[in-house]
């Protein structure tokens, strides 16, 4: 799986040491039935990036055991890695967080993205226990089919002009950059942290359209599909309503929003806003409205 990075003789001996099993699984965290979701999804995680928030999410993902797991695409960067390689402990910890809680009963499910596009060669494979599927349908319990896919497909910039959706990923890489250093200027001024790249998009009428025509898009061929519902990612904008009878759902991504759709026991959806409660962590995200069905 590795040599699909095409990445060079170290950069493959890190990531044959993060697929390979712990001895060690560490604390039983996954053990907390107080807290514990029957599902959770999560995409853009962007591993291989100065970008992903990995220790925030290795948070998370103690606090709320689950039952199932989406990895909703975007999970491993593989075109940043191609470009540069940058895989740090904390990214080695998230891919073992994953194999340690496919390997303790929870279903992790892995849909690959534009990304991590790679990983569609594998499609049918188990990895650690995870499986590898183009596509899924996750039913509630209380009986709703999701169509769970990355959403790429919906993006005509992906799909018919790549030149220009690798440029946009290096100016977005370049907003990141940006946002980093800003936001640490405001964390020494005691000021909460601010998304440049949301506030950027929000601001600019032809990314708003765009938002809105993929997530119709996508909510339309679910309900031709039959779906009550789907779950996707890839814009990096959490976001969960009906559209014209179908429940949309977008979880968001690792890189900003830290954000998670998750399934309580009885069925019930909730879009989840973590705010890291570690006073270590110097650039916290405010916890806003959360959104639930």
């Amino acid at each position: 799986m590795f040599q699909a990075f095409d990445a060079s003789p170290p950069a493959s001996g890190l990531w044959r040491a993060a697929l390979a099993p712990s001895d060690d699984d560490g604390p039983d965290d996954d053990a907390v039935p107080a807290q514990r979701l029957r599902c959770i999804f999560i995409s853009d995680l962007h591993l291989g990036t100065p970008g992903c928030q990995a220790e925030p999410l290795l948070r998370f993902l103690k606090a709320h055991p689950s039952d199932y797991l989406y990895l909703v695409g975007d999970i491993i960067d593989g075109w940043q890695l191609r470009r540069r390689w940058y895989w740090p402990q904390s990214h080695n910890d998230v891919v073992q967080k994953l194999l340690r809680r496919a390997r303790k009963g929870c279903r992790v499910i892995f849909v690959p993205g534009n990304h991590d596009e790679f990983a569609r060669g594998f499609v049918g494979h188990h990895f650690g226990g995870i499986e590898v599927v183009q596509e899924a349908v996750h039913v509630t319990t209380d009986g709703r089919k999701l169509w769970v896919v990355h959403g790429d497909y919906f993006d005509a910039v992906v799909q018919y002009a790549k030149w220009l959706a690798y440029l946009g990923d290096n100016l977005y890489e370049l907003t990141l950059k940006l946002n980093r250093h800003l936001n640490s200027l405001r964390a020494r001024m005691g000021l909460p942290y601010w998304s440049l790249s949301s506030y950027l998009k929000n601001k600019v009428k032809t990314a708003l359209n765009y938002v809105t025509d993929f997530e119709e898009a996508v909510a339309a061929e679910a309900r031709k599909r039959g779906h009550h519902g789907v779950v996707c990612g890839h814009i990096h904008r959490a976001e969960m309503r009906t559209i014209n009878g179908t429940l949309y759902c977008n979880d968001g991504d690792w890189v900003e929003s830290r954000t998670a759709l998750v399934e309580h026991m009885d069925g019930r959806l909730e879009l989840l806003h973590w705010q890291d409660p570690s006073p270590s962590t110097a650039l916290t995200v405010p916890q806003p409205h959360t959104a639930t069905v």
